[in-house]
């Protein structure tokens, strides 16, 4: 009697524990799902678009913060959108909480760690604000890859359409091809330029929705010209030809004048790195002799002078270097 109810009991708890965790697996899987979160991202960038003249009530607010008190502060902070609007535009699944808050971070660890080594406040702040502007220029750096990744992608999603729009389909379903052919980026954005005017967005501001997610001078030829074409008419596949052969003929001027600049480029990276590896050259070969320059204060001095206009010759070579096409 006393095995049949410990066999029971045994067999009564695991069912328990496999319910169990075949329930915390599918809550995670509708939480956190690779399902999940590409609903959740596609819905949080067409919220973000913010031409839409209509309110979706389908189309979920992007949030600012995992937590509801953090997102109100958010709110209430100027210019909040447009960062958020950044971190879109990265393509990166963090949200502005989460920026501010590594970047408080890191401005806090630069500022602690030099005044507990006892280096100085003018030390404390500049490593601060090196290490709290780390965040922000991945987000930049992040940008920049995704719009020249979209970038080299447009011609080939144009012509698609062009194709696409010979063979006899509409000017929507040519925009689904590209959703559902093309890798992303161009693909997701495509596919929510497609899905917002599926939602009864007019193609204007779906148009200048896809404008706002990516903010690219190819890009933007492409919606004026189809604007244009809206209102006067006229062959729509030969236009989206004449402005693949346009996009593809900037792309080749762009790519001859990088390769111009490039000598331009090293130069500024020799320049700005030739004083760190002196310096530790010489701490290696003599590990004493460049001790004054941290300990003295004229040498601190000097450490900051010097540091100044390393940071104003890199800027200074960067504008020389950058050419707009």
């Amino acid at each position: 009697m006393f095995d049949s109810i410990f066999l029971f009991f045994g067999v009564a708890v695991f069912i328990t524990v496999v319910l169990g965790l075949e329930g915390g697996f599918m809550w995670w899987r509708a939480q956190r799902g690779p399902e999940a979160k590409l609903i959740e991202r596609r819905l949080r960038a067409a919220s973000a678009g913010g031409h839409a003249t209509v309110q979706l009530s389908i189309l979920k607010q992007r949030a600012l913060s995992r937590s509801a008190g953090l997102q109100r502060l958010l709110l209430a902070m100027p210019r909040v959108h447009s960062l958020d609007r950044i971190l879109m535009q990265s393509g990166l699944t963090m949200s502005v909480g989460d920026l501010l808050g590594l970047t408080l971070m890191l401005g806090a660890a630069g500022f602690c760690g030099p005044i507990f080594l006892g280096r100085g406040m003018l030390l404390a702040i500049c490593l601060a604000i090196v290490l709290g502007s780390l965040p922000m220029l991945y987000v930049l750096r992040a940008k920049t890859k995704r719009l020249l990744r979209i970038e080299s992608q447009l011609p080939d999603a144009i012509d698609l359409m062009g194709r696409a729009m010979r063979a006899g389909h509409a000017f929507p379903n040519a925009l689904n091809m590209v959703g559902d052919e093309m890798p992303d980026p161009i693909g997701s954005e495509f596919r929510l330029l497609f899905d917002e005017i599926n939602y009864g967005i007019t193609l204007e501001d779906a148009l200048l929705n896809l404008l706002s997610r990516v903010p690219s001078t190819d890009l933007q030829y492409f919606v004026v010209a189809l604007l244009i074409q809206r209102e006067t008419g006229g062959n729509l596949a030969e236009l989206l030809d004449n402005i693949s052969a346009i996009v593809r003929a900037r792309m080749k001027l762009m790519g001859e004048v990088r390769t111009l600049s490039a000598e331009g480029k090293l130069s500024a990276w020799i320049l700005s790195l030739l004083p760190f590896v002196a310096a530790l050259a010489i701490n290696l070969v003599n590990p004493g002799f460049m001790t004054v320059l941290w300990t003295d204060p004229v040498g601190l001095k000097m450490v900051y002078a010097a540091m100044f206009m390393i940071v104003l010759g890199i800027w200074w070579m960067t504008r020389i270097i950058k050419i707009r096409v």
